[in-house]
Formats: structure tokens, sequence, C-alpha cells
């Protein structure tokens, strides 16, 4: 990754500190750079999971527990509470498993989603990750190739979850995030 590019989303990060007045525990990359099929014209799908100053918790109001930045030509940033996030890795949240793998990491500051990362194993639910993958697999079927000229890579955009399903009923876990490792182990030469 360019290091300029790599700059911009630290400041982005130190910037969404200042402002929401939150400390981010961890950032990640998301979608396609972090599955390995970006290309020339890919965004950076950054993902972040944060905490607010112990007041924010005490109140009695119901308050927003994301913090998303609009898109721009580069950067897709958001966020998600750790307390939002823990309720769904209760659940088994694949994004979030996803995220906790990411191969490229931007910030890693506490231990909190090293050990999150440890106890996913015991949180995985097959059963509500493949309804996941086969509805992201249904909707990117439906969004990118009904078209009569379609870009290559969204066709992986459908591959991939499906990939990952047939990985979570072969094997009972959680999917690789690279789809070059989910594709050399589950299909044939």
């Amino acid at each position: 990754m360019q290091d300029e590019i790599r700059g911009r989303i630290e400041e982005e990060l130190r910037r969404i500190e200042r402002e929401e007045q939150v400390r981010i525990l961890y950032a990640c990359e998301s979608g396609s750079r972090a599955w390995g099929l970006s290309s020339k014209d890919s965004d950076y799908d950054v993902r972040f999971l944060y905490v607010r100053p112990v007041d924010w918790y005490l109140s009695i109001f119901e308050q927003r527990d994301v913090i998303e930045r609009p898109i721009n030509d580069q950067l897709d940033v958001n966020g998600w509470d750790l307390k939002k996030a823990l309720g769904l890795f209760r659940k088994s949240n694949p994004p979030l498993l996803e995220w906790l793998q990411s191969p490229i990491r931007y910030a890693e500051r506490h231990t909190v989603t090293d050990r999150i990362r440890q106890l996913s194993p015991l949180a995985f639910s097959p059963k509500s990750s493949i309804y996941h993958y086969l509805h992201m697999a249904k909707r990117n079927f439906r969004e990118y190739l009904q078209d009569d000229a379609v870009k290559i890579k969204k066709y992986f955009y459908v591959l991939r979850p499906m990939l990952a399903c047939q990985w979570i009923e072969e094997r009972g876990g959680m999917p690789p995030m690279d789809f070059e490792a989910l594709a050399e182990a589950l299909l044939p030469d």
C-alpha cells in the first residue's frame, strides 16, 4: 500500500477521534482490498471500532452507535461503538468477524480486539454466517450481474460469498478473508 494513502487514512482516523471525541481501538481494511480482489478503481473500505467517554454510556437516552463519513473518491470510512460490536459479536456477525482477521490493519492500539479475536471461534455460528453470505451473494448477483457488460471483478463479488458458504459447510468455521486462499482450498485445479 502506498505510504501516501495509508497516511491519509491514519489522518482521517485521528480527525474522527478529535471531532467525535472517541478513541479508536482498531481500524482495518474491509472489502475488495482485504479480499485480495482490488482493482485500479477500488476505494479503501476502512472499518473501525471505538469507545466514547464513560458518561456517554451512562446516558438514559438512546444514542447513535455508529460513525459514518461520506464516501469520497477513495475513502469509505465508518465504524461501530465497541458496545454495538460486542452485541453483534455475540450474534456471530460475519462482517465483524472478517474485520478482526483483516490482513490490512491501520490501528490496533489496545488488547480488546485481540481478546475478541481469541473468542471468535466460540461465538461463530455456521447457520447465521451461511445466511449472511447467501444473502450477500444474491444481492450482489442482482446488483452486479444483470447487465449485458459486466466487469470480471463483479463475478468475484458473487463467487466469494458462495465459496464462504461452502467453506462453512465443509469446515464448520469462519472462512478466510483472502479470496485466493479460499479458492485454492475449495476449487478443483
